[in-house]
């Protein structure tokens, strides 16, 4: 409150008095904490693991401490994005880019001889992504998940919750591919939101700001990144932020609105403004992540992931379509 690094009433925010905007501090203490005890505690990692591993300590370094400049001094937009596209090479420097994913058409003919090979090598069940261009879509990864969740971060307790769900199922999933070291690493950022969750669930008495949105955002990249399979696992999780994202972006331009300015279109923001109680409305975020998450762990075939994607972002651009209709409450 001294600081002034405050949350004041007014705008797209509808708190009737000032919040402190430091949670994500105390998420990424805790974190960092829980990581030490990682490495104090369990055997070395192998060389790569400890590599990579490394790129996600430095990098959420990176982008808390840029998210604070943020809260305090209001960034301009190119400043934010050299922040986070710092993070993205920091990750990419570190190993930890998306070269490798599992094929979700392996049964197709088509995606065993794909046009453009030079492109795509197919390998059994995965698809290699030649380097140049897996470089350029793990930036575009990694800076767009940052964005995903800071546009997330809109009513209480809807960002931590939804990364909460998504740590919890890495490291399951982790677990479950024989990674048990890696798993302890999500377990540590979900441990970190559990604790924050009481402070900022509705009604907030403190939000995670700028610094916490990035550093959940970089975390969700780089941790999904960590195995092929776990990049399905963070599409169906956050494939409703995900798809928010991607259609303010088309509504902005379609207006004539820079992209970056922000207002209440967003989907949770609409579904406020048409009367719902902000607990109904995080709890709806939070099954649907629980949801898809789960059927992207337990589902057996990439092809229904990819079947189920495709349905989700289908009713989700209809009812951004239809909720665009009415006006946006500024």
């Amino acid at each position: 409150m001294r600081w002034g690094i405050v949350a004041e009433p007014g705008g797209r925010r509808k708190h009737v008095r000032a919040i402190p905007k430091l949670g994500g501090l105390a998420v990424f203490g805790a974190w960092a904490a829980g990581v030490f005890l990682v490495y104090w505690l369990l055997p070395p990692l192998e060389p790569d693991d400890a590599l990579r591993l490394r790129g996600v300590i430095l990098g959420s370094l990176l982008l808390t401490t840029g998210g604070l400049l943020d809260d305090w001094r209001d960034l301009k937009p190119w400043a934010q994005f050299l922040i986070q596209f710092m993070g993205a090479a920091i990750a990419i420097s570190h190993l930890i880019f998306i070269e490798v994913f599992t094929n979700p058409l392996a049964a197709s003919s088509f995606w065993h001889a794909p046009p453009f090979s030079w492109l795509l090598t197919i390998d059994g069940d995965l698809i290699w992504i030649w380097r140049p261009l897996a470089l350029l879509f793990t930036v575009f990864w990694v800076v767009g998940m940052i964005n995903a969740i800071n546009w997330l971060d809109g009513l209480d307790g809807l960002a931590a919750g939804v990364c909460t769900i998504a740590a919890l199922l890495f490291a399951w999933h982790s677990y479950r591919l024989g990674q048990t070291t890696v798993a302890l690493f999500p377990l540590a950022l979900a441990g970190a939101l559990l604790g924050f969750l009481p402070f900022n669930f509705a009604p907030a008495r403190i939000f995670l700001g700028t610094a916490g949105a990035y550093f959940l955002g970089y975390q969700v990249a780089t941790l999904s990144i960590l195995s092929p399979a776990k990049l399905s696992t963070a599409l169906l999780v956050l494939a409703v932020p995900i798809l928010d994202v991607a259609w303010q972006i088309i509504n902005r331009l379609r207006r004539g609105q820079n992209p970056l300015q922000g207002d209440r279109g967003h989907l949770h923001f609409r579904l406020s403004d048409g009367g719902l109680p902000t607990r109904h409305i995080v709890v709806g975020y939070y099954i649907v992540a629980i949801a898809f998450g789960l059927v992207a762990i337990l589902a057996p075939s990439g092809l229904f992931k990819l079947i189920l994607w495709l349905a989700l972002g289908t009713v989700v651009f209809a009812l951004l379509i239809w909720l665009s209709r009415r006006p946006i409450k500024k």
